[in-house]
């Protein structure tokens, strides 16, 4: 898996979220609250908050540590600009991950999550091995339908109220990616 910093840009890098990123974390949701609040699920006050983010990220740690999930933050300096994850990582004979991203407002536009999403699929593919990677994106959502397409996915369906975002369920654009046909070691 992707072990140390991947430059995207000149200036901004890809790299595991850290032990010590909740405090960059903070700032980053703090400063993307109103951005992120059509795509997201409802989030209440604590997340917000320096507990907030230090629970939720030792909860992705514990979750990496077994196998479950694969958290990736993109930074600038010492900012979290964006983030990308590979969430539910299922082996046996499905071996796939679900995938997740969003970025800073202030770097919309710019490629920055077709290029980390490019990075992330190859990791899940040479690096864990996974077999197919599936995304949604609102259907209201046409930047983030547009980065998946970009980035070889395929659209396989509309789940209607798939997801519950900013109080509303949301329908869903569904998208896959077979990383390869390689058999599992």
């Amino acid at each position: 898996m992707i072990t140390r910093p991947v430059a995207v840009t000149p200036e901004i890098l890809l790299r595991p979220v850290a032990g010590d990123d909740s405090a960059a974390l903070l700032r980053a949701y703090l400063r993307n609250r109103e951005h992120l609040r059509r795509w997201d699920p409802r989030r209440d006050d604590e997340f917000f908050t320096a507990a907030g983010q230090q629970a939720r990220l030792r909860e992705q740690l514990e979750q990496r540590e077994a196998g479950r999930t694969a958290p990736f933050v993109l930074v600038h300096g010492e900012e979290v600009v964006g983030a990308v994850t590979l969430s539910n990582l299922v082996r046996g004979p499905l071996q796939s991950a679900g995938l997740g991203y969003w970025i800073d407002h202030g770097h919309v536009g710019r490629g920055l999550a077709s290029a980390a999403v490019t990075l992330v699929c190859r990791a899940a593919d040479q690096q864990l091995g996974l077999h197919r990677l599936e995304a949604g994106a609102a259907t209201d959502n046409p930047g983030s339908q547009r980065v998946l397409t970009k980035c070889g996915f395929e659209r396989i369906g509309t789940a209607p109220r798939l997801l519950l975002i900013d109080g509303q369920w949301r329908d869903h654009v569904l998208f896959q990616k077979i990383l390869n046909d390689r058999l599992p070691a």
